[in-house]
């Protein structure tokens, strides 16, 4: 199948999508598939779960295409909705736990660049042994680029249990990594 080029037609097919048109939710779906599975995927661990709930995410694209205004980026707009249906379903599941608040030490760098050679699907690997709430709030945070207030706002939870969250989320990243490059490395 032919797909069709993102600056050209673009526009013409969501428009045309939004009346109903299948070939043309088929062609945005075929764009867009890939990067939404990538999506729930980070928030999900197993793999079926995750194309289940892009699969509903998409039919919430569908059906609320006509509210899409074109003044945001439209990936962005489905990207949201990809975000919402993967935490509704951990809070289906009951699998997001926070931990209670703890005092953050400012002098510690949150941003801690480890140098090392992991491909993504080993990333994805390593970000899922994180408890969900922790993993939620990093990947939220960390990859989506969310602000402490939209994530509290989104899961409803208080901004300091965001911060606590990442805090822990990422002191536990840094450790399995370092503990793997030790594995790696020889060194123990």
């Amino acid at each position: 199948m032919k797909v069709v080029s993102l600056h050209k037609n673009y526009q013409s097919l969501i428009r045309k999508a939004s009346k109903g048109n299948k070939r043309s939710q088929h062609q945005l779906f075929e764009l867009f598939a890939p990067k939404m599975f990538s999506v729930c995927r980070q928030y999900l661990k197993n793999k079926d779960i995750a194309e289940e709930v892009m699969l509903t995410g998409f039919l919430k694209v569908f059906t609320h295409l006509k509210s899409f205004n074109s003044e945001g980026s439209f990936e962005g707009w489905i990207r949201r909705i990809m975000i919402n249906e993967s935490i509704s379903q951990l809070r289906k599941e009951k699998k997001i736990l926070f931990d209670e608040e703890v005092a953050l030490d400012n002098s510690m760098n949150f941003v801690t660049y480890l140098e090392t050679e992991l491909e993504v699907e080993e990333i994805q690997k390593i970000i899922d042994t994180l408890p969900e709430g922790y993993k939620t709030v990093f990947v939220l945070y960390a990859v989506e680029g969310y602000k402490h207030s939209e994530i509290s706002e989104l899961l409803q939870i208080s901004e300091g249990t965001s911060k606590s969250q990442l805090f822990k989320a990422r002191k536990m990243l840094r450790s399995i990594i370092e503990k793997q490059n030790n594995v790696n490395y020889g060194t123990h």
